[in-house]
């Protein structure tokens, strides 16, 4: 029954009347890998970047493929709902862990971690295209924090999912998962320190497997959001 016209949204698991919210995972891991492909197809069809295979030959940077022509409005017009979509993510990560009976050490962060890698995506969104060292410095500083910030969410979902009674084996997949890209990141690292040459030639390719992880590790948790029942229903309150 109606009590008052204030409706609210609520996240539970399981019911026939209820909205499933796996959608709203798969969109958040989907947007973003569809949208960094289909601007380097049109960069390349338009001549701005070379046709090639950006995870081996390392040809080109994400970035690269959204700063000109058609691909310049396609990836500010996907990235910044994209965005959002990454922040509502994270916020409903936390209820869904909650009643699935993980512990709460450190859920409360998921909404703050996953606010600041939304604000982070969406400074570099905004910047790309543009020239001078202010919009240089925030780009790095964007893609930098989206990609830290993103992997720690990840990291501690994962370590949560250890924790709940059905989903333990999932959890240490995804755990592998995380252990595969911290492992990257710190080649990228010992690669940049000791040998740069090497790196300089093919860091664009460390860029995009990264984001493939990254973007992976969503799909993943999307795919047990559904397994799961998670759900969502409207209710009025008085």
């Amino acid at each position: 029954m109606l009590r008052s016209n204030r409706a609210w949204l609520g996240a539970s698991m399981k019911s026939s009347d209820h909205i499933p919210l796996w959608a709203v995972a798969m969109l958040a891991a989907l947007i973003p890998f569809i949208t960094i492909h289909v601007t380097f197809i049109v960069s390349v069809y338009e001549g701005y970047v070379p046709l090639c295979n950006p995870y081996i030959d390392s040809c080109t940077s994400i970035s690269r493929t959204g700063r000109h022509g058609t691909a310049y409005f396609i990836f500010k017009g996907a990235m910044l709902p994209a965005a959002l979509l990454g922040w509502w993510f994270w916020w409903l990560n936390r209820r869904w862990l909650g009643r699935l009976g993980a512990r709460p050490d450190k859920l409360s962060w998921l909404p703050w971690l996953g606010l600041a890698a939304a604000l982070a995506l969406g400074a570099y969104t905004l910047t790309l295209g543009h020239h001078g060292d202010g919009f240089r410095l925030i780009r790095r500083t964007g893609v930098v924090l989206y990609f830290s910030l993103t992997f720690i969410a990840q990291l501690i979902l994962s370590a949560a999912l250890t924790t709940t009674a059905r989903w333990t084996v999932e959890g240490r997949r995804l755990l592998r998962l995380c252990q595969l890209v911290l492992g990257i990141g710190i080649l990228s690292v010992l690669l940049t320190a000791f040998a740069y040459g090497l790196y300089s030639q093919i860091d664009d390719a460390f860029e995009w497997v990264l984001a493939l992880l990254i973007n992976t590790h969503a799909l993943w948790v999307a795919i047990l959001w559904r397994r799961s029942g998670f759900h969502a229903k409207l209710w009025a309150s008085g």
